[in-house]
């Protein structure tokens, strides 16, 4: 099982090796049927669940491809992950993972 932390060490780990950047991206557009539903919620107010479900489905399958580099490349963990996100084109986003695949040592 591959370790992901947004911090630099593993607890009861050593880092051995770095191994070299890893990423994982996820592009999805809006729907109409959301954005409807979106323009109604910015006028009434409150949370919009299709936009924060969509948008934690990009996340998790971003760091799923994060994941299946760092195995590729026989890492055993990946360290100080970040998250960034930008729109692509318009009404289209991307979210991107990456962090630094390392080998470890138990201490």
């Amino acid at each position: 099982m591959m370790i992901i932390s947004t911090t630099e060490n593993i607890p009861n780990k050593e880092v051995i090796e770095i191994i070299g950047l890893v990423k994982g991206n996820s592009v999805r557009a809006k729907n109409i049927g959301r954005d409807v539903f979106a323009l109604l919620k910015n006028v009434i107010g409150g949370e919009i669940k299709a936009y924060t479900e969509l948008l934690e489905e990009s996340r998790q399958e971003a760091i799923e491809r994060l994941t299946k580099e760092a195995t590729n490349l026989n890492a055993d963990a990946v360290v100080n992950i970040r998250f960034t996100t930008s729109m692509v084109v318009e009404g289209a986003s991307e979210i991107l993972s990456y962090g630094t695949a390392v080998k470890l040592k138990d201490k």
